[in-house]
């Protein structure tokens, strides 16, 4: 940095920064904010006077975005606060600012390599930004990428995935922050101006969905999470949900041919609930039922879907695959419970146990459709890992515990994201909401507001033919970006032996 900014002013900085770069993530959706937040970055970079200085000051931005941007990662401690409220800032905190270590990381690196040019940063951020969606089970909540959902550059989701659509925004903002002082710098400022105005602020530009000939009808309860588990409120959320369901169809379409309800959609474990599934498949009629439950066998407990046949039996079963941490399940779970500490959204006392993997399931005339339960939503390889595509995505979910704000709002994002990679539809049905049927261009073509009990009944569209993204997933952009950073690696090398001899 410049010599008059102190390390701690420095700091200041860049966290404030990045708390307004997180303007571009719902529920605000202001990309152009963004890109302006990280243009601002990039050259308070280019003057770091050492890779350490670019470390902190990376650390800092990441720290101002992430504490912004998921800020409704407090929301679950509320549910329970005699219990779990003294966890909500230390959550926050810890999460902002590990998760920011990556952009440090991604800063230093990028010094190191380029010296006091951000083009470093080009390869380095996205990088890094790719391995926090696949460490640690991941978490690649809050990417550059997703604030671009309502916008034309969105659409590149479906060819490049993403990852590299972050390094195509990095990329752009670049040369916004650098001094245009000859003709091919200038020229490369318009062109990064148009492209990054083009893609940030058009909406999307595609044709309409095609629709198929079946419905979906789907059901959201609004049932509060403290009020979710109350022996008192359990009836009124399933009889609700049993209304939704049997009610004739609206705006004078037919009969749907699935009914879905959200995760976790009863209370009752799938073995001792054949009273609950029997009025839910005499509810549905002729249609087929899918729903969220709790499933064990003897020694483990799942988070599931299943969907019911017409006599109420169980025709079909998911169990979910990729669990949330701290929710689902504890980590070092022994270690924890020593000191009473257990998963936030766990039923059973050992937390959930992870299912095989992604599958299909059938659903008839409307096709073979790939479950996501919740979370996993968030993962874009984990859609692209189905053994065969689909011809729609569904997704079920609480979304209860995200607050009434920012968490629904993006977790609908990233449920958008993952319909335009795979050019397949998608149909939400969440607890709180926002419950939606979703385009092969992630627009949404229908939807329950946040908060609100109700139902509706969406025709699904067709899918798209296969994305490139959907064949080819992250592998060719992690090979560029590994080649490019060796090279840059040997490019730094060979400066540094010149300036020996």
């Amino acid at each position: 940095m410049t010599p008059r900014l102190a390390v701690w002013q420095m700091m200041c900085l860049a966290a404030a920064l990045g708390a307004i770069a997180a303007f571009g993530q719902a529920p605000y959706d202001q990309p152009l904010i963004l890109m302006a937040a990280l243009v601002g970055a990039l050259y308070f970079f280019s003057q770091a006077e050492s890779p350490r200085q670019a470390a902190v000051f990376g650390w800092a931005f990441g720290t101002g975005y992430f504490a912004h941007a998921l800020q409704w990662i407090v929301s679950p401690f509320m549910v329970d606060v005699a219990r779990h409220g003294w966890m909500a800032p230390f959550a926050l905190l810890f999460l902002a600012a590990g998760l920011a270590l990556f952009w440090g990381l991604a800063f230093w690196l990028a010094r190191r390599l380029n010296g006091h040019s951000a083009w470093g940063l080009v390869l380095t951020l996205p990088a890094v930004e790719l391995i926090r969606a696949y460490i640690f089970t991941g978490f690649p909540w809050a990417m550059f990428s997703q604030s671009l959902v309502d916008s034309s550059g969105g659409q590149a989701l479906s060819w490049i995935g993403p990852y590299a659509l972050n390094l195509v925004m990095i990329a752009v903002a670049v040369p916004l922050s650098q001094m245009a002082q000859t003709w091919g710098a200038r020229t490369l400022r318009y062109g990064a101006i148009l492209l990054g105005l083009g893609g940030v602020v058009l909406p999307v530009m595609a044709p309409d969905a095609v629709s198929g000939d079946g419905i979906i009808r789907l059901i959201q309860p609004n049932a509060a999470q403290r009020d979710k588990w109350d022996p008192a409120q359990i009836p009124v959320f399933f009889d609700r949900q049993l209304q939704y369901t049997s009610a004739p169809p609206t705006d004078g379409r037919a009969r749907p041919d699935l009914v879905l309800w959200s995760e976790t959609a009863i209370p009752w474990v799938l073995d001792l609930a054949a009273p609950a599934l029997d009025q839910i498949a005499q509810a549905g009629g002729a249609a087929a039922v899918a729903f969220g439950v709790q499933r064990r066998n003897p020694d483990q407990y799942f988070n599931s879907m299943v969907v019911l046949d017409g006599a109420g039996g169980v025709a079909q079963t998911y169990d979910k695959h990729h669990l949330v941490p701290f929710g689902e399940y504890m980590p070092f779970a022994d270690l924890f419970a020593r000191v009473g500490v257990f998963g936030l959204a766990q039923r059973a006392l050992g937390g959930y146990a992870s299912g095989p993997g992604p599958q299909l399931l059938e659903f008839g005339n409307l096709g073979r459709a790939l479950p996501l339960i919740c979370y996993e939503a968030v993962f874009a390889h984990d859609v692209n890992a189905a053994p065969e595509r689909p011809d729609f995505l569904i997704q079920i979910t609480n979304d209860a515990w995200f607050g009434k704000a920012a968490g629904p709002r993006q977790h609908l994002a990233q449920a958008r994201m993952r319909a335009i990679e795979q050019g397949l539809p998608l149909a939400r049905a969440a607890n709180t909401g926002i419950s939606a049927m979703i385009d092969p261009y992630g627009r949404v073509l229908a939807a329950l507001p946040l908060n609100e009990a109700g139902f509706i009944d969406a025709d699904l569209p067709l899918p798209r033919k296969p994305t490139l993204y959907s064949r080819t997933g992250d592998l060719p952009f992690a090979v560029v970006l590994l080649l490019g950073l060796v090279a840059a690696a040997i490019g730094a090398r060979s400066r540094e032996d010149g300036l020996k001899n």
